[in-house]
């Protein structure tokens, strides 16, 4: 089944590449795109390639971080796997849903426990959501500018997915913190949709958000017995997201433009991702294409900004989905380790936890 919608997944995010091309190529003469592509700089695409790298390094060292707190000493090497398989998966299913059971499966097959697996993907994505909302209230406040910019078509998707990405944070964070209110707003949704007779099997519904929230306690233990965990994932997905928001900036560069500062870049570049990430489409293709022509047009201008487009979803999604492709299978090929990743002493209040 999985495989399955995987591919049914690829085959969507064809289909929005093919749709999304046309639409936006369609006025292009391919004679003139290919002229002004050719001056591209290929120094600078290599940068590129390079923030992106260390898009996917930062997440890989959270991993590392978090799972040697539970006591699996997992190299490197493999956590940056997990991290590209994540890439992958996460950029041909819809709202990234698959690239969280994607790793957690990579990690079991190397010995760590589904649980802590789980526990290692919720962390990371706490922390994450909070970083690009904090990047993109920064960016709203601080350049009004790219407010301007977006217009009223891309601001509410802006405000669509704000208000997703507030949700889901302030969902998680209640239910690490507030398990108690968490478990009862929680009760009363379930038993709406049981009046609704929307939930075909209550008690399953009941056992599987017990689990989710003994998952959620145990990522707050996990928190308050490594106080400096916290703040040192954080600070990764700052990095991780500063690097994935440098590639425009690094484009603009290639194309010999260097009038703006990088931080405008950084900005416009955070409120486009917070816009079009909630979105139900496979790598948030034609939107994110399509807001990138609208939002960066004043930076680039009308003429470049299109080729720019390309040149920077090639960077940060084309490319680096077909690198994560060939890594994801030499990950699926490669052998398991010789023994389970359990050499560190497990920390306090991060032990083994039977969920999932």
């Amino acid at each position: 089944m999985e495989k399955k919608k995987q591919l049914a997944g690829a085959a969507l995010l064809l289909a929005l590449m093919a749709l999304t091309g046309f639409l936006l190529l369609r006025n292009q003469p391919i004679s003139a795109l290919w002229g002004i592509l050719r001056q591209v700089k290929p120094g600078w695409i290599l940068a590129g390639l390079g923030l992106m790298l260390a898009f996917v390094g930062c997440e890989a060292m959270c991993t590392r971080l978090i799972l040697g707190r539970l006591g699996h000493a997992a190299p490197y090497r493999r956590c940056l796997g997990y991290s590209f398989v994540g890439f992958y998966v996460s950029s041909i299913t819809p709202s990234a849903t698959g690239g969280q059971p994607a790793q957690i499966y990579s990690m079991s097959r190397d010995g760590i426990p589904a649980a802590h697996g789980a526990l290692n993907m919720m962390l990371i994505a706490v922390c994450y959501q909070i970083a690009v909302l904090g990047y993109g209230l920064w960016a709203w406040l601080a350049l009004p500018q790219v407010r301007t910019a977006l217009g009223g078509g891309m601001g509410l998707l802006l405000l669509y997915g704000g208000g997703v990405m507030v949700l889901l944070t302030a969902g998680m964070l209640c239910l690490m913190f507030l398990p108690r209110l968490a478990g009862s707003i929680a009760g009363r949704g379930l038993n709406l949709l049981c009046r609704l007779r929307l939930l075909r099997d209550p008690a399953a519904a009941q056992q599987a958000l017990d689990r989710q929230m003994a998952s959620y306690a145990q990522g707050a233990r996990c928190l308050a017995g490594s106080p400096g965990l916290f703040p040192a994932l954080l600070a990764l997905c700052v990095l991780q997201l500063t690097a994935l928001f440098a590639v425009p900036f690094v484009v603009a560069l290639a194309f010999g433009l260097n009038e703006t500062p990088v931080w405008v870049f950084l900005g416009t570049q955070a409120l486009l991702t917070l816009a079009v990430s909630s979105l139900p489409l496979p790598g948030a293709v034609g939107p994110a294409e399509g807001g990138f022509v609208q939002a960066f047009a004043p930076l680039f201008g009308a003429a470049l900004v299109t080729p720019a487009m390309l040149v920077s979803r090639g960077i940060s999604f084309y490319a680096f989905l077909l690198l994560s492709a060939g890594v994801t299978l030499l990950v699926h090929l490669r052998g398991r380790p010789s023994s389970p990743y359990n050499l560190l002493p497990t920390r306090p209040n991060c032990g083994t936890i039977e969920i999932i």
